[in-house]
């Protein structure tokens, strides 16, 4: 792959321009940021200044706050300022949808300001496709610079950075209708906007493209990366997995997505968005960003150049089959211990032989030091088990993989990676980190992990999982939850919890759950089903991204979901 922004082999950061927000430089030489957002009421200034605090004890290094109108954008200029009479100068960034007053007043009361190209000047979104002639999108791109070049020239006169941060899930019906629900589609909405701000020499910029669908994620930010490079910019860019969730898969999802663009150099500042306190998202971006930048001077991994591999779209290495493995077959989970139920291992690994079914498979295990001579007496009845002691542990294992292509050989391919992590939490994002890249580019036939301070349990549902996040294989429900912020008026962790208490045994069923109608419909369109905050106590429930019922009292909402999910024919009864 031609460029400069990613090498195959080596572990080094895209360096992009530096972008000043208050004191703080994000891009460039400076380290890869951490931030999270608020989810409280603006308006409520002692509120959002005592979680804002929490977030920067916890080591946020910028503060986002949602500002819907221009009551709140002026009132984050007196959060700003209690902040610092209390001794706290990070940085205060406005997050603005469908509102450019609210934008403009931001602008001079804060730092940095994000914007949504989805919905900046075009409409609010009605998934309604339209056929434009020339010289009408090239009028509707007029517009943009109409509306967009007054915002710039303010924020150069207060030296207010800006964020271009586009959702998969609010993308508008005029980018849709041209260019579809696509990567290309994501990397254009912001690219109209980042080109007229070029033009016009502001380059205080930070860019963003955001999906819950992880792959939809890294495919796209690689592309915008690219897109950039050609157009001789490099501006810096923030990363994250919207919807991400709660729990351990939030978690897990999050690493996967941001993971798999930091090993790669890609990013230099991100928020896990969980759908818990903002505060408690800043530990996994620690220990992400610490763990991913550890790999710097690592050993030394052979240097290869291969026609096989995909960076912006999903493309599937087919392998000979052996058995379930391999194939047109999901990827497969080894275990060393045999259980019952839905994250059963699909391989057991016991007395240094290979069971599927108590019936022997034939393995061999390589490392990325093998010699060739290791291939010579290869049977095509062998799955090929993958490990490495290198720290740039997707590198090593990428390099082997596409080696292994070039010679020929077609066996299937488990990944095998080892750790040893006393934290749960801490293996399992160095194991979503390291692995999800591998599926999410479509380089694995299963996945095998080790850890003797994690209990044989741990190890299989952790593999599940990544799987899962990687969008290789759906093994339970998909829960797409927003983490919430001032618009959200409902209580949504205890919301996510009555919904997954009555539906986590739907596998494969993917429920979004979100506080507002920002990205709620955008990414009602990949979820089966959608549970949207329409107004103070009030929920709208979704289709697709078709709305089935408005305004429904939050107390009836959870209830009318699940019939609408059996209406559907979507519910099966659990077994007990």
């Amino acid at each position: 792959m031609s460029g400069n922004y990613i090498n195959l082999t080596r572990y080094k950061r895209w360096e992009t321009s530096e972008v000043e927000i208050g004191d703080l430089t994000i891009g460039g030489k400076a380290p890869i940021r951490i931030q999270s957002m608020t989810n409280t009421d603006t308006n409520d200034t002692e509120t959002s200044v005592a979680q804002a605090i929490r977030i920067i004890e916890a080591g946020g290094e910028l503060v986002r706050l949602t500002a819907q109108g221009t009551r709140e954008a002026e009132n984050l200029g007196t959060i700003k300022s209690a902040l610092i009479a209390r001794g706290y100068k990070t940085p205060v960034v406005a997050d603005i949808h469908f509102n450019p007053r609210a934008a403009l007043v931001a602008a001079e009361k804060v730092d940095k300001v994000r914007i949504n190209p989805g919905n900046f000047v075009d409409p609010a979104k009605q998934f309604k496709s339209i056929d434009y002639t020339e010289q009408e999108y090239t009028e509707e791109l007029a517009n943009i610079r109409y509306k967009f070049l007054p915002f710039l020239a303010l924020c150069q006169k207060n030296g207010t950075a800006i964020r271009i941060g586009v959702n998969h899930g609010s993308l508008s019906d005029r980018i849709m209708s041209r260019y579809g629900d696509t990567p290309e589609g994501m990397v254009e909405s912001c690219m109209e906007y980042l080109r007229i701000a070029n033009e016009v020499g502001f380059n205080n910029i930070v860019l963003s493209i955001k999906a819950s669908n992880t792959r939809i994620m890294v495919h796209t930010v690689r592309l915008l990366v690219k897109t950039m490079e050609q157009e001789g910019m490099n501006y810096p860019l923030h990363l994250g997995v919207t919807e991400a969730g709660d729990a351990e898969d939030g978690r897990i999802k999050s690493a996967v997505g941001i993971g798999a663009l930091l090993v790669d150099g890609i990013g230099d500042t991100i928020r896990v968005s969980l759908s818990e306190d903002p505060e408690l998202e800043i530990p996994v971006a620690k220990t992400l960003v610490d763990y991913v930048t550890e790999r710097a001077g690592h050993t030394t991994v052979e240097e290869f150049i291969t026609s096989l591999y995909h960076p912006f779209i999903y493309s599937k290495i087919i392998s000979d089959p052996v058995k379930q493995v391999g194939g047109e077959n999901v990827p497969v989970v080894v275990g060393s211990v045999e259980q019952k139920g839905d994250f059963r291992p699909d391989l057991i690994f016991k007395e240094s032989r290979l069971y599927s079914d108590n019936e022997e498979i034939s393995f061999v295990e390589l490392k990325d030091d093998f010699d060739k001579s290791d291939l010579v007496s290869l049977n095509e009845k062998t799955v090929l088990v993958l490990s490495t002691g290198n720290k740039n542990i997707h590198a090593a294992l990428r390099s082997l993989r596409f080696r292994l292509l070039e010679n020929g050989i077609k066996n299937p391919v488990v990944f095998k990676l080892s750790y040893a992590e006393r934290d749960k939490e801490t293996f399992m994002l160095k194991a979503a980190t390291d692995a999800g890249i591998l599926f999410l580019d479509g380089l694995g036939d299963g996945l095998w992990l080790e850890d003797e301070n994690q209990s044989p349990e741990t190890l299989v549902q952790t593999a599940f999982s990544i799987l899962q996040a990687s969008r290789d294989r759906m093994t339970k429900p998909d829960y797409i939850s927003c983490p919430g912020c001032g618009r959200t008026l409902f209580d949504l962790q205890k919301t996510i919890a009555r919904i997954k208490a009555r539906t986590s045994h739907l596998k494969g069923l993917k429920i979004g759950i979100m506080g507002c109608i920002v990205n709620g419909p955008g990414e009602m369109a990949d979820a089966d089903y959608g549970y949207v905050g329409a107004g103070r106590g009030r929920i709208s429930l979704y289709k697709g991204k078709t709305c089935i019922e408005k305004n429904i009292p939050e107390d009836d909402a959870v209830e009318k979901l699940i019939s609408l999910i059996k209406e559907n024919g979507d519910w099966v009864e659990e077994l007990n």
